[in-house]
């Protein structure tokens, strides 16, 4: 059996399975019971959003990951591979205190024109954004190693739930 263990290691790879099923839909949510999103005009949208290094393309279709068309230049092709690109240019693989998913949403220590998305970090998102984080693809496979689907349960991310430990 394949582990997924968690890491402090680098250059290692962001799960791109875990990344569509358990962190892109955090940045549809409305936030604090409005309508605005992460990925909404005005904040992290490709088109209008003004919020810094980070860009979302809303309207991303996800992708089946099991469907033998979809290689990975495929992937790297679409529109959610972009949102996938773009949030893990926010993270230091493996510290959740240096990467800017974390701690900008939390305002800690950091300025976020967006102000506090998470109440603190017993939110279910930023324990979804922290796994993600800690548990990389082992050391010399890429994003799209089936070994990240460990981080479901089952092991499957059609079907599997996200772990959060």
């Amino acid at each position: 059996m394949v582990s997924n263990p968690e890491s402090t290691q680098g250059n290692q790879h962001l799960s791109f399975a875990y990344f569509q099923r358990c962190i892109d839909p955090i940045f549809l949510t409305p936030l604090n019971g409005t309508t605005n999103t992460c990925a909404g005009g005005g904040c992290h949208d490709t088109v209008t959003g003004t919020g810094g290094a980070l860009r979302l393309i809303g309207a991303a279709p996800t992708l089946d990951v099991s469907d033998p068309a979809n290689t990975p230049a495929v992937i790297r092709a679409a529109d959610i591979y972009k949102n996938f690109y773009s949030a893990q240019g926010m993270v230091v693989v493996g510290n959740t205190t240096q990467s800017r998913l974390v701690v900008k949403p939390l305002v800690l220590g950091v300025f976020h024109a967006g102000g506090q998305v998470f109440p603190n970090e017993s939110d279910p998102n930023i324990k979804l954004i922290k796994y993600w984080i800690t548990h990389p693809a082992p050391l010399g496979q890429d994003e799209f190693s089936t070994a990240t689907y460990t981080m479901f349960t089952p092991a499957d991310p059609k079907t599997g739930t996200c772990n959060t430990q």
